[in-house]
């Protein structure tokens, strides 16, 4: 039976985004093609970070390639990054240890059968890799433009007064969390016994010095 490892990622740090959907589609996925899910990586950070600094995926890719892993399952290439320096470099670590990426959306397979890299699917990833670069790039733009034009029209940055939660608003809303921590649960235990996202159980821990 081949063996994969699934990686989702999502930007957002908060609770306005989670890796549930694409960890539930791959999974269907690899149980169709009766794949060995031997490890499951979810991440909470933007794909514009460098790959040495995004800990959770120089994980996967260290176990993907330590593990013998067949494959390694992404919901669409972006969740490797949107640098295309950083995707090629992810890519070449895995090809050299024979682990083929699948990629959902477009429904690929970076290696082919026999190993060998699949040329149309290395065609696909650059092009695709770099236009998600130049979307970055063309959204930061944007942002900076308007952040410069709404400053020069007498705007302020920053959040209004009053709009942070206080330390005890915290400790209630989050009660059921801390209690949980407190008594030894994981955080990852603790996020799906109180329906809440595993960032904010890990934000909750950090705060409180649980």
């Amino acid at each position: 039976m081949s063996t994969a490892v699934i990686y989702a990622r999502v930007s957002s740090t908060n609770d306005r985004q989670n890796t549930q959907r694409q960890i539930e589609d791959l999974t269907r996925f690899a149980n169709s093609n009766n794949y060995n899910i031997i490890g499951t990586y979810e991440e909470h950070i933007s794909g514009a970070t460098k790959n040495e600094n995004r800990t959770v995926l120089m994980e996967c890719l260290d176990f993907c390639v330590s593990q013998n892993a067949n494959f390694l399952l992404l919901s669409e290439l972006s969740r490797l990054g949107r640098s295309t320096l950083q995707v090629l470099k992810s890519l070449e670590m895995l090809h050299e240890a024979g682990v083929s990426v699948y990629i959902q959306n477009l429904g690929i397979y970076t290696l082919n059968a026999t190993g060998e890299a699949n040329p149309v699917a290395s065609i696909m990833v650059t092009v695709l890799a770099e236009m998600a670069n130049i979307e970055r790039s063309n959204i930061v733009y944007r942002l900076n433009s308007g952040r410069d034009s709404y400053i020069a029209n007498g705007g302020k940055l920053g959040r209004r007064k009053g709009s942070c939660k206080s330390t005890e608003r915290k400790k209630e809303e989050y009660k059921e969390v801390i209690s949980f921590l407190k008594r030894g649960y994981s955080v990852r235990n603790t996020a799906k016994l109180t329906s809440v996202s595993v960032s904010t159980v890990q934000r909750v821990k950090r705060e409180f010095s649980i």
